[in-house]
């Protein structure tokens, strides 16, 4: 599934990028993300999309980025509006992360994995985000599949139990600040703050 997500946002790379520019939903919450994150700090962006609006945001506030998403065109675009950062197109679940990140995003990327392959991840990515470090993602309210439809073609969203995203965060020393499930002034996702003590 999460092979099909990468082509369909390959082929409607373009479209998406288009719609995508006109709506920033989430702007509330990353600005709750940066204030968790030091001044001038690396950003992870998984799921990166075409670099708007969240990377230019991130751009704007001083924060170098390391984007990765399936995509080699929407990585193209990156490329293209933001050459001075790092863009890599791959596989979240696999891509090869070195050094700290002193924010970490998944925006809109985290909930097409199945629900196992969240837990693991965020479980990879907590050893690579800084001493009071924040990271933010997004989920469905509870686990489970669903099917939802971008471009006239279904598209595969996944979600564990906050529970199981609670044991995970306890595991591996993050904490959590805020989670609000179905949070309506984003479009009815759950969304998750969680940050690293000192």
């Amino acid at each position: 599934m999460p092979e099909r997500i990468a082509e369909h946002y390959e082929r409607h790379a373009h479209a998406f990028d288009h719609a995508r520019r006109k709506r920033f939903a989430e702007r509330a919450w990353l600005d709750r993300f940066l204030l968790g994150v030091a001044r001038g700090a690396p950003v992870l962006d998984l799921g990166c999309g075409a670099g708007e609006p969240i990377a230019r945001y991130l751009h704007d506030h001083g924060h170098p980025i390391t984007g990765v998403d399936g995509s080699e065109a929407m990585i193209a675009l990156c490329r293209t509006r933001f050459p001075r950062e790092r863009w890599i197109a791959g596989d979240m679940r696999r891509v090869a992360l070195d050094g700290m990140f002193g924010g970490i995003l998944a925006w809109d990327s985290l909930f097409h994995l199945p629900a196992d392959d969240q837990l693991d991840l965020i479980g990879r990515l907590a050893p690579h985000l800084s001493p009071r470090g924040a990271l933010l993602f997004n989920t469905g309210p509870a686990r489970g599949t669903a099917m939802g439809c971008q471009f006239g073609e279904e598209l595969y969203h996944a979600s564990a139990d906050p529970a199981e995203y609670r044991a995970v965060l306890a595991r591996t020393g993050l904490f959590e600040v805020a989670y609000k499930p179905e949070d309506s002034a984003t479009g009815g996702r759950s969304v998750w703050l969680v940050r690293k003590p000192h």
